[in-house]
């Protein structure tokens, strides 16, 4: 009878993957035993694999160069990461060995952006700096001083028309620009058109009234983004169409127009039983555009794109220990973790997001179902579906002095953000110790200690306890 949690795995999936592995009971993750780090540096655990951002990087470029290869596509191809992924320097600084550009979202990704020059990341000369997000006066004057500065390519994509007049009251320079759509949101969602942006219907009224008659604003850029991402779903076409259309018809009187932004939103897997088909979307998506230009005997224009957590989502990882088990009533056996949810991965809690969950020791025990428990008092810190099934198998275990491990991963994008790195999380948990790998040219792991799990000292400074 198979009743081990390997045999569940294989039975339900198409499994080993290509990132996950299993050898003599234990979890590998890129080729790496999941089982050493736990034994060399304990949990709770986040980890960022570095040779990931570079890779996903690489796979995007090799995805829409091929694409326009084969629709004989005339335009270029531009890979910005979008910062608000993940801020931390590791992540920028692997990710600009690639060859790519930034998209920001506040004054401080400016900020950002200058400290990377200054330890000769980012070339001022080079670099392409796309400034989205609804602009504070703080932004707007950062962006003037780097324009003013010699940043020629800051692009400063228009969120609404008042920043338009703030801009041009700040520089001088000649300046490109960009306008994002304010796209309809799908018939599901809460409300019908995006807060962010400028409305379709406005759009070219307001390049004739106001961008055409500052001769130094160069209307370059047309901004399109939708909050579900990429899909394969009649919504999402019909509003690239719509947005190419729109581009086409601005071209007609701008003919400075040449670059089209498509955002962001590329999908990760966040289960083992996922496989886009990443190819066909990304042809897809260039033959549309090339279609519908041709259609209206325009140029085809050239492609950006702000992939963040297509960038560094699979990079990461989560680990915990399961200290205990509660057996609540018949049905609910809780096994709990030793950290949160809601504090270590705050998607999970605030959009019921999943991540792919593994546990990394005891593949060949039997499974059972059980529910997650985090460590607050909160009762929504709790951990209880699959994209599988609509609950979790985890390894039997019977009590506490049995260890079993358990990782999420893909975890790498927005959780630390959104969670508060370093700062004061609920029932004053700490933040887990994080930790870097990479490999050096002969293939050997490189690991070191990025931050220590958070101390009492630095909270309670934080509240003012400590001077």
């Amino acid at each position: 009878m198979k009743n081990k949690y390997i045999d569940l795995v294989e039975q339900t999936f198409d499994f080993p993957q290509d990132e996950f592995r299993v050898e003599e009971g234990n979890l590998f993750f890129n080729d790496i035993d999941m089982m050493d780090i736990i034994e060399k540096y304990g949990t709770p655990l986040k980890i960022t694999y570095l040779p990931k951002i570079s890779s996903q990087i690489q796979r995007a470029k090799r995805m829409f160069k091929v694409a326009m290869a084969k629709a004989d596509y005339r335009g270029d191809f531009h890979y910005c990461y979008c910062t608000k992924s993940s801020q931390f320097a590791f992540v920028l600084h692997e990710a600009l060995k690639n060859d790519i550009h930034l998209e920001t979202s506040s004054a401080y990704d400016l900020d950002l952006i200058l400290a990377l020059a200054k330890d000769g990341s980012v070339k001022k000369e080079d670099a392409i700096v796309v400034c989205n997000g609804f602009k504070r006066p703080r932004y707007i004057q950062n962006i003037a001083a780097m324009r003013n500065d010699g940043w020629e390519h800051i692009v400063p994509v228009l969120d609404n028309k008042n920043e338009f007049e703030d801009l041009a009251e700040l520089i001088t320079e000649d300046t490109d620009l960009g306008i994002r759509i304010a796209s309809e949101e799908e018939p599901n969602f809460d409300f019908y058109t995006s807060r962010l942006g400028i409305r379709y219907s406005d759009i070219m009224h307001f390049y004739k009234n106001n961008i055409a008659k500052r001769p130094n604003f160069h209307m370059k850029m047309l901004h399109f983004f939708i909050n579900t991402g990429i899909r394969d779903t009649s919504y999402y076409w019909n509003e690239l169409s719509k947005c190419v259309n729109l581009y086409c018809d601005l071209k007609a009187v701008c003919p400075e127009l040449d670059s089209l932004n498509i955002g962001g939103g590329l999908p990760i897997k966040t289960s083992l039983a996922q496989d886009f088909d990443y190819e066909y979307m990304v042809e897809e998506i260039i033959n549309q555009i090339k279609i519908i230009c041709n259609s209206h005997g325009v140029e085809e224009p050239h492609i950006y794109t702000e992939f963040g957590s297509f960038t560094v989502g699979e990079a990461g990882a989560t680990i915990f220990k399961i200290l205990d088990i509660k057996q609540q009533n018949d049905r609910e056996r809780w096994y709990m973790i030793d950290n949160s949810f809601m504090t270590s991965m705050p998607d999970t809690w605030g959009l019921n997001q999943r991540f792919i969950l593994l546990p990394i020791n005891k593949w060949n025990d039997e499974y059972q179902r059980v529910f997650l428990g985090g460590l607050t008092c909160d009762s929504q810190d709790f951990y209880n579906a699959e994209f599988h099934a609509n609950a979790i198998f985890l390894p039997t275990i019977r009590n506490r002095r049995e260890s079993l491990y358990i990782g999420f991963f893909h975890t790498g994008a927005y959780q630390e953000a959104i969670s508060g790195f370093g700062g004061i999380k609920h029932c004053l948990q700490p933040s887990p110790k994080h930790i870097l790998i990479n490999r050096d040219e002969d293939g050997k792991l490189i690991t070191s200690v990025f931050s220590e799990e958070q101390s009492s000292e630095s909270m309670l400074k934080i509240l003012g306890y400590y001077k």
